[in-house]
């Protein structure tokens, strides 16, 4: 299903030039909806403009994950796990 990202998440922060790093939008109660982007692709974006790995994860260190726009800002995907319950305990891996 296409769907207008305006439209599903009127009002939030976007960044430009990563349009490939949005995975999802989420919701938070109090706040209007979010664009959740994934920091590896963000990190791989940077690298396709000649960035070694440690100067990309520093520029979005400093440029993109400290920036603050409003209360709609971009939240960042670090790793999706995998619950596992075992008997009554949860357990979670990091999802390759």
């Amino acid at each position: 299903m296409k769907i207008d990202l305006n439209e599903y998440a009127e009002g939030a922060v976007l960044l430009d030039g990563f349009e490939n790093s949005i995975i999802g939008i989420i919701e938070e109660f109090g706040n209007g909806p979010r664009v959740l982007y994934s920091k590896s692709l963000i990190i791989d974006t940077l690298m396709k403009d000649k960035m070694t790995y440690e100067e990309a994860e520093e520029f979005y260190e400093f440029n993109i994950l400290g920036l603050y726009a409003n209360e709609q800002n971009v939240v960042f995907l670090t790793h999706s796990l995998k619950p596992k319950k075992k008997k009554k305990n949860w357990s979670y891996k990091i999802k390759k």
